[in-house]
């Protein structure tokens, strides 16, 4: 039995459910539409927005010989058939889900048709085609990325599918639920609406039968995939943006998740990154909350990490560390190196033994000539920096 979500799939641009940017009156895919000019595309966005339903509404307004393959169910073989139609038709769309994960046979069997036109390819992926695509085949097509569907896209998209479904008694509440149960995935929000739909008496679906089914939002949470990283780098800039109640929420989407590995990693990586010289303390609190967590496993590890997350939002902040570091490299990186001075290369007799001097500190010279006087670190203003800079001017005798 065919299901909902794809038994009403849109036949024409103007029945997909948000995406106007692209196919609202006189935008790019609309337009190509009209003119009946289709190139190579990719379109990219998270789970259930319309990339498939796009594809869909472009071949069948344009009606043209097309087929749909996926990158990691269809073999090699499946792709070859796809050519040999092609050249028997002239020319042949092929839309490919999940092309990010195509792999180089593939690939190389496609490029050329792509290439001389005979194949018309519609790329989708959730993944960025920026990092995730071959820049071979990225380079033979345009990319279109599809934006989130709003709350209402997809209440608007759900009365739609309502009205065509036989006996259904269901209220603008109800809808509203099931929407924000989807987390913005309209396919799945379909999902939901169909279940309701078979499993409720009469097709009578009320705010309690909803509540029984016991549906959760869900989240895009796919290790591999761009919105999972979205999570972790929001979880970071929240940390850095001293905003504990949005690290909370980022860290609570990450241990639904369970994905403990990338949380230490990345709790790790704040704690040097953007805390640094600020708090130099919080750099052993973290690896003993890490250590803390992998030792208790789920769902004990939560309580270590909350709390070393809410201490690492509200603690000082300071970035002078790595950035003086990136400086010297780029320095290096630019041949801005020199030699390293005479008196302080292995077992120079000029050398002078700082610890033989009052305060372990003497003048004499470690930077090449040629970089004399060059600064990298310059400090950020807060207490333990300021002390630091402070004990530094002592230790050399300045007031």
């Amino acid at each position: 039995m065919e299901l909902l979500a794809n038994s009403k799939r849109p036949l024409k641009l103007e029945d997909v459910i948000g995406q106007q940017h692209l196919v609202g009156k006189d935008k790019v895919i609309y337009n190509l539409v009209k003119n009946r000019k289709i190139f190579s595309m990719i379109l990219y966005g998270k789970p259930g927005i319309g990339k498939t339903s796009i594809a869909n509404a472009i071949v069948n307004e344009l009606n043209i010989n097309y087929r749909f393959l996926n990158a990691t169910v269809n073999n090699k073989n499946d792709f070859d058939v796809v050519i040999e139609e092609a050249k028997m038709y002239g020319e042949m769309v092929l839309i490919i889900d999940e092309i990010h994960r195509m792999n180089k046979d593939k690939q190389d069997l496609l490029l050329p048709h792509i290439e001389s036109g005979l194949i018309i390819l519609i790329g989708l992926t959730t993944s960025n085609p920026y990092h995730k695509i071959n820049p071979a085949i990225r380079s033979r097509c345009h990319i279109f990325e599809l934006h989130e569907l709003s709350k209402e896209d997809i209440i608007l998209g759900l009365e739609k599918i309502s009205k065509d479904l036989k006996n259904i008694k269901i209220n603008d509440k109800c809808l509203e639920i099931i929407a924000s149960s989807s987390s913005g995935d309209f396919r799945n929000a379909i999902n939901i609406l169909e279940l309701a739909y078979n499993s409720s008496k009469n097709h009578e679906i009320t705010e309690e039968f909803l509540k029984d089914l016991n549906i959760k939002p869900i989240f895009f949470h796919d290790k591999n995939e761009d919105g999972h990283y979205d999570v972790i780098s929001a979880l970071q800039k929240s940390i850095r943006g001293s905003d504990p109640d949005a690290a909370l929420h980022y860290l609570a989407r990450l241990v639904v998740a369970e994905d403990l590995d990338i949380i230490l990693r990345r709790l790790i990586v704040i704690a040097y990154e953007d805390i640094g010289l600020a708090n130099p303390a919080i750099g052993p609190k973290i690896i003993a909350a890490c250590d803390a967590a992998e030792r208790l496993g789920w769902p004990e590890a939560r309580i270590p990490l909350g709390d070393i997350v809410i201490e690492m939002a509200l603690s000082p902040k300071s970035n002078s560390g790595h950035i003086a570091l990136d400086e010297a490299i780029n320095d290096i990186n630019k041949g801005n190196t020199g030699n390293v001075p005479d008196n302080i290369k292995t077992s120079s007799p000029t050398y002078i033994y700082p610890h033989n001097y009052k305060n372990d500190w003497v003048e004499q010279n470690y930077m090449p000539k040629e970089l004399i006087g060059k600064k990298y670190y310059h400090k950020k203003n807060n207490r333990y920096e300021d002390n630091l800079e402070k004990l530094y001017k002592e230790m050399k005798g300045e007031k």
